[in-house]
């Protein structure tokens, strides 16, 4: 079954506050991120709200990687679409987690674009749930 894009909806909680506030930071992270997922960054905007809290967005020739952050909750709604097959968007959901520093994640791994018989498109999700620092470590 082929499909034009995978896109990644995460629930990342438990992450370091001091992080999730940091918009610089975040996009340090994220540009990182595309680097190693072998994606082609086109732009980024990110915007740091007072009193905390983070909206931002890499937009990639792929597709995009994106978030919105609650420092005060460790929480972070976090979201990496590609198309095509060059990009790896697994391996900078992984890092992106890594370096938010995130207990837990729950994701969606939702395949897109898929095309059926009359011309239509459709989609497939796949959830999981991930558990990522016990004991202190990764």
């Amino acid at each position: 079954m082929e499909t034009i894009g995978f896109h990644y909806v995460v629930e990342a909680a438990g992450c370091d506050p001091e992080v999730l506030s940091n918009a610089d930071r975040i996009r340090r992270i994220f540009l990182e991120a595309a680097k190693i997922s072998n994606m082609e960054v086109k732009s980024s905007y990110f915007f740091k709200f007072s009193p905390s809290g983070v909206s931002g967005v890499v937009i990639v020739a792929e597709s995009h990687i994106s978030v919105h952050t609650w420092p005060e909750k460790g929480y972070a709604a976090l979201d990496v679409y590609t198309c095509g097959t060059k990009a790896d968007p697994e391996k900078a959901v992984d890092y992106i987690l890594e370096q938010f520093k995130a207990k837990y994640a729950h994701v969606s791994e939702i395949k897109r674009g898929i095309e059926e018989d009359d011309e239509t498109y459709t989609h497939m999700i796949l959830t999981w749930e991930e558990s990522l620092r016990k004991n202190g470590k990764n």
